[in-house]
């Protein structure tokens, strides 16, 4: 297990290096920054303070260097636009998208998985049916169109919740439920197939004919291998959910990461842009190194990989 972790530990970080040289070189490839950041109107002599302002005039390898050890030391540099630390910034909005993403993948979880479990076991019933119905839909419903549907209903005209913002815990209802429909239908369909291969397997029929009961079957034997699979989906969908909230948190006037990243690229803040790809990126590398370690605990036949 020490050997597996440690495998998928180097590979975590190569992908973080890799990530990091390509979140930095974006940028640099989008144009002259100092340019960018002094404005159309501005003279050569003030781009070319800026540029050594900025350490803009150094080697590209140096700049690499240097951007990277000040982002290992949570250092991103100053706002363009809102003249404050990055992670100032981050750091007032992150908790808005984690609490986002978590509510999101439990709704989709709790929703999702029940249904894959019931349409195995029911296979080409009518209930086996309306799970598939229900992914279908998931998959070609647009998730902001989703949400103004259910702040339309459940806002607007039932006054039940609160449209937007984030005052209390009723104002992620409506987008943590229109976020996490959309990773439904994934997580339904990998339950629901690797149920069906696991409950044709030979011990589970082995389990049955001796005599033990069916709920034990179903979730003590069969989703303990089933859910393998979903778990490192799991770990993926959160990522999906980091990073995608942008329109989510748009249509519900969240003030999130979503909104800072689609305000900052509006408004050409190439730190703060940076900063977010980067923290986003690491944080989706971290999730899946995690998913791993914990299907490697579940099913020991994946450490010999």
């Amino acid at each position: 297990m020490a050997a597996y972790c440690l495998r998928r530990l180097l590979m975590a970080l190569s992908v973080a290096l890799t990530v990091s040289i390509v979140c930095f070189m974006l940028l640099h490839l989008s144009g002259d920054l100092a340019t960018a950041i002094a404005g159309p109107e501005a003279t050569a002599e003030q781009v070319e303070k800026i540029r050594v302002q900025f350490g803009l005039n150094q080697p590209i390898f140096y700049q690499y260097l240097t951007w990277l050890w000040s982002a290992l030391h949570l250092d991103f540099g100053q706002s363009f636009f809102y003249q404050d630390s990055v992670i100032s910034l981050i750091h007032e909005r992150i908790p808005v998208t984690l609490t986002l993403g978590a509510i999101a993948l439990a709704v989709a979880t709790c929703v999702a998985i029940p249904l894959g479990i019931l349409a195995a076991i029911k296979q080409d019933s009518w209930l086996d049916r309306f799970a598939l119905m229900i992914a279908v839909l998931g998959q070609a419903m647009p998730s902001f169109w989703f949400g103004l549907a259910l702040m339309l209903v459940f806002a607007v005209n039932l006054h039940w919740l609160p449209a937007g913002g984030t005052g209390t815990w009723q104002h992620y209802i409506l987008p943590a439920i229109a976020l996490g429909y959309y990773a439904t239908p994934s997580i339904m369909r990998l339950t629901r197939t690797g149920m069906l291969e696991v409950l044709n397997m030979d011990y589970i029929r082995t389990a049955r004919s001796k005599g033990i009961s069916e709920f034990s079957v179903i979730f003590k034997h069969a989703l303990r291998n089933a859910v393998v699979p979903v778990i490192a989906l799991l770990a993926v969908e959160l990522g999906f959910m980091l990073g995608g909230s942008v329109v989510i948190e748009s249509v519900f006037s969240l003030k999130g990461m979503g909104q800072l990243a689609w305000d900052a690229i509006a408004r050409n803040d190439y730190p703060v842009v940076q900063a977010i790809v980067l923290l986003i990126s690491i944080f989706y590398i971290a999730l899946t190194f995690l998913a791993d370690l914990l299907n490697a605990f579940l099913d020991p036949r994946l450490r010999i990989n």
